[in-house]
């Protein structure tokens, strides 16, 4: 039989006093640490394959949409929205499935479905776009203080000038032409000289008597 000097018997003896306070949870730590990197694993494959099949399926919507088979393109959507919710295609086919309701004056669905694209879009372009139609819709339903409210909402410095400019819109439909041309001049001082839509804000404020915008 082997034998030990003194030293590492002593070490041994501590080795086996150690391992019989802390080895079982050194096992469950080891474990859990396993269990957590194949979980990682698993999540970044199941994640890598959701990701695929949204994009074929926002494929499908596309061009569904590019041949006018709104049927297939609200079903491609649909399946977009309700199975991958968590792609970044979800939100993108929601702003799809909003233009095609709001064609078919269903701006209540319309409306729900930019809701959605707002709240569920992590690209903060996509949000913004959002919420700009969100506000159009809502003043085609003349809830006027509701699509103010939208339009209040933080946006991107590129967004700024349709904000201001779809303000416009909602205060000259409730009647405030002085809040309208205001609305109207900061949308016309953020757009660039070689912007085309510059010209359609100066119409607006033309129109308003506030044509001293240049």
């Amino acid at each position: 039989m082997a034998t030990y000097d003194l030293d590492e018997q002593e070490r041994l003896d501590e080795l086996k006093a150690w391992w019989k306070r802390w080895g079982a949870l050194t096992m469950l730590g080891l474990a859990v640490a396993i269990a957590a990197a194949a979980g990682w694993r698993y999540w970044q494959n199941h994640t890598f394959a959701q990701s695929l099949e949204a994009a074929a399926a926002y494929d499908k919507l596309t061009q569904a949409l590019m041949a006018n088979d709104l049927k297939s393109a609200r079903e491609a959507g649909g399946l977009l929205v309700e199975k991958y919710g968590n792609t970044a295609f979800a939100p993108r086919a929601a702003l799809l499935l909003a233009k095609i309701n709001a064609g078919a004056r269903d701006l209540k669905t319309a409306q729900t479905q930019l809701e959605w694209a707002a709240a569920n879009s992590k690209e903060p372009a996509v949000r913004d776009l959002a919420r700009l139609r969100l506000a159009g819709v809502q003043l085609d339903q003349k809830q006027y203080d509701a699509a103010l409210k939208t339009l209040a909402a933080s946006h991107s410095d590129a967004f700024a000038p349709r904000f201001d400019d779809l303000k416009g819109d909602v205060l000259l439909a409730q009647g405030k032409h002085e809040d309208a041309r205001a609305a109207y001049r900061s949308a016309f001082g953020k757009m660039k000289e070689d912007n085309p839509y510059r010209a359609i804000v100066e119409l607006k404020l033309d129109a308003l008597g506030g044509g001293d915008s240049k």
